[in-house]
């Protein structure tokens, strides 16, 4: 038996209160632990062959008896994660919430200033992303990707090169936050198991931020950020106007 699904992305999107409401899904085997980060840690399948009882033993004895699942948001990031879980399972289910890519910028920022591991303002950090990434290479995609996580088209296409459509499911982040139960309900159908009805909102990392963001730098990514949603809506027939609207 193996893992049927994951929570794939986006950071600091809702994925722990996702996590969260299934956890206590009757007919579901969620980690206790979040973030396995099996799939992303590339020293795992550096060999010929790759090892997953130490993977599988996070959801023992449950993996023969409910249907289990983990979430990680950095697998949708993370640029050989989706071939990796293909290669593990090829009918794995993908869920991915996507923020505004604005606002997910800023509480990942906020986040990292939290954990005491930046310093720059934000207005530093986003105008000198690129060259920062270029300089802690190979961690790239582990620090600093602020501004580039939110390029959610692109990791869309490596998920869907794997997986059928039919085997994703997209949620908008507002949606969960506001109508936790019509979000829920969706999953519930998405993983074809008994809806759970009456559930109470989570309310999850809701850390003050140590400042507000600037109207420059909102201004600065909704014009790096433009074409990209324009794109996204296009691509998941969604509209996100109100990513662009304050």
């Amino acid at each position: 038996m193996k893992v049927k699904f994951v929570i794939a992305g986006a950071q600091k999107s809702g994925t722990t209160a996702l996590h969260k409401y299934l956890y206590v899904h009757p007919n579901l085997c969620m980690t206790k632990k979040k973030e396995l980060h099996f799939f992303d840690n590339d020293a795992r399948f550096t060999g010929t062959s790759v090892d997953y009882t130490r993977y599988h033993a996070f959801f023992s004895p449950n993996l023969q008896q409910r249907l289990c699942g983990e979430g990680t948001p950095d697998y949708m990031y993370w640029y050989s994660a989706p071939r990796r879980i293909w290669e593990y399972n090829p009918a794995m289910k993908i869920i991915i919430i996507l923020r505004n890519p604005i606002d997910r910028a800023f509480s990942a920022w906020n986040m990292e200033i939290f954990r005491r591991r930046e310093f720059l303002s934000f207005q530093e950090a986003i105008r000198n992303e690129s060259q920062r990434i270029r300089e802690v290479m190979p961690l790239q995609h582990r620090v600093y990707a602020y501004v580039d996580r939110g390029f959610y088209t692109d990791q869309i296409r490596r998920v869907w090169h794997f997986f059928p459509k039919s085997q994703t499911l997209f949620l908008k982040s507002e949606h969960l936050r506001n109508d936790p139960q019509t979000a829920l309900d969706r999953v519930c159908d998405f993983l074809g198991v008994a809806k759970m009805p009456g559930i109470k909102p989570y309310i999850v990392n809701a850390k003050s931020y140590v400042t507000s963001m600037s109207c420059a730098d909102r201004a600065y990514l909704k014009e790096r950020y433009e074409f990209e949603i324009k794109e996204l809506e296009h691509m998941l027939d969604w509209d996100c106007s109100e990513w662009l609207a304050r």
